[in-house]
């Protein structure tokens, strides 16, 4: 069973500013910054812009269908800005706890194992790599003939309320090991660990990145710049595509999580990746990113 929510438009601009110590020559990157067509998500309008202007700046679409942009900056600079700014509309139909209840886990293993589109996302990816403490720790939600739904919802929230929340705990080289035994991340280690839980009893899940509108307490206003880039998990479900959930926040995904791309794991999809040409030793980032509800 699902449900249709009403359309939501959001503007989101993601804004990352680099600084370095000396002069830097040649900048070389690859951006995934720019939201994808996808699962109930309308691109209206998207563009990368650079501060000193790129000398390349090119789009594809990539292996699993996100969009890659390659940039290349050839003047001297000490420091570089990254704007993506995007216009998107979501009308997303949530999936029910009842329709994951029509079948047993093992049914959708058995399932998806038809699904050709599924198949390498039960693999080991360069990141997400089953350990026993990982595969031990699925097995106590995922117990024989139990319904898919109880058992992914229970996984999902001892994610949420057995590990914390700590930013700049983790870097994008952490493994799950280390998650595991330190029992704390931030959301891109949550949305791998429940990937690779998924995975070790044999069910697909793919790794998303994207935002989330965050909401003020009552009676404050909403900060500007504040916002941040989000990531969770998909699980592919014979019969209901992807269905995707967020263990950071212990839920589905609405109409306020805008998809900006997905693959195997972070290393498929990090918002920013590239080679600079430099003697400068030091160097410093800063991001700021703004998801605002248009209407």
């Amino acid at each position: 069973m699902t449900h249709t929510e009403s359309p939501v438009s959001y503007r989101v601009e993601h804004v990352t500013r680099y600084e370095y110590s000396e002069d830097v020559s040649v900048s070389y990157g690859r951006a995934h910054l720019l939201p994808r067509e996808a699962h109930g998500q309308t691109v209206i309008a998207s563009a990368l812009e650079l501060d000193p202007g790129a000398d390349e700046l090119r789009s594809h679409v990539d292996y699993y269908g996100n969009t890659s942009t390659y940039y290349t900056v050839r003047r001297t600079h000490r420091s570089l800005r990254i704007t993506a700014s995007s216009e998107v509309e979501v009308r997303r139909s949530g999936t029910s706890r009842a329709a994951l209840d029509e079948l047993t886990w093992e049914a959708a293993v058995a399932g998806a194992a038809d699904e050709v589109g599924m198949h390498e996302f039960v693999l080991p990816s360069p990141l997400v790599r089953t350990t026993a403490s990982v595969s031990e720790f699925a097995a106590i939600s995922f117990t024989p003939g139990r319904s898919l739904g109880a058992a992914v919802t229970e996984l999902v929230e001892r994610i949420h309320s057995q590990f914390r929340y700590v930013a700049g705990s983790t870097t994008v080289r952490t493994t799950l090991g280390e998650v595991m035994h330190r029992k704390q991340g931030v959301c891109q280690d949550f949305a791998q660990l429940l990937v690779g839980c998924l995975r070790s009893v044999g069910l697909p899940a793919r790794y998303v990145s994207g935002y989330i509108e965050t909401v003020p307490p009552p009676g404050e206003p909403k900060l500007q710049g504040v916002d941040a880039s989000h990531a969770w998990a998909a699980l592919g479900v014979p019969g209901l595509d992807w269905v995707h959930v967020d263990p950071t926040n212990d839920q589905f995904i609405d109409n306020r999580y805008v998809i900006a791309g997905w693959g195997r794991d972070y290393s498929d999809v990090p918002p920013l990746k590239g080679v600079i040409v430099t003697h400068g030793a030091r160097s410093a980032m800063s991001v700021h990113v703004d998801v605002t509800r248009v209407r």
